[in-house]
């Protein structure tokens, strides 16, 4: 029972760290045009604006290109590092927070390139790109949307 409550706490803490990266480092720092974070503001969702929920960037997986998604598997892999030594504490848990940052990368991924799919199986993620306020004034959950319930960040278009 200690081994699924800690797979639990790791969905949960993966799901709340989405939340809180989403609404404070990409929206937030990313503001700065000059910021490394401004990828997500300044091309992401231009991008995604432009062509009603696709960002093209999204088609090839490469590192060989400097765009939104390869900057996004930067970090993604940051992530992984940065939890490594945990991995041999707390396996269950750190197995969780793969698991989000793989489901993070295959949701956010597929809805960027099929927004019916998006529409239909991601929707809050859907309207933090077209919703009202477009632009992501809330919805700052990819995976699942459990955050943004909890804190209010839910917004339906």
């Amino acid at each position: 029972m200690m081994l699924i409550s800690h797979f639990l706490l790791g969905l949960l803490y993966a799901n709340a760290g989405e939340w809180l990266m989403h609404k404070t480092i990409l929206h937030g720092l990313g503001k700065n045009p000059q910021s490394f974070w401004a990828y997500h503001l300044h091309e992401h969702h231009a991008v995604c604006a432009k062509h009603a929920m696709i960002d093209p960037g999204y088609k090839n997986i490469s590192l060989m290109t400097w765009n939104t998604q390869s900057k996004e598997l930067v970090v993604l892999a940051g992530i992984v590092l940065l939890h490594l030594p945990l991995f041999f504490l707390l396996p269950y848990f750190t197995s969780a927070v793969y698991l989000s940052l793989a489901l993070y990368y295959y949701k956010h991924r597929k809805a960027h390139l099929d927004a019916v799919w998006a529409k239909r199986h991601l929707r809050w993620h859907y309207d933090h790109h077209l919703g009202r306020p477009s632009g992501g004034g809330g919805n700052w959950c990819v995976t699942w949307p459990w955050f943004d319930y909890l804190l209010g960040t839910r917004i339906k278009s």
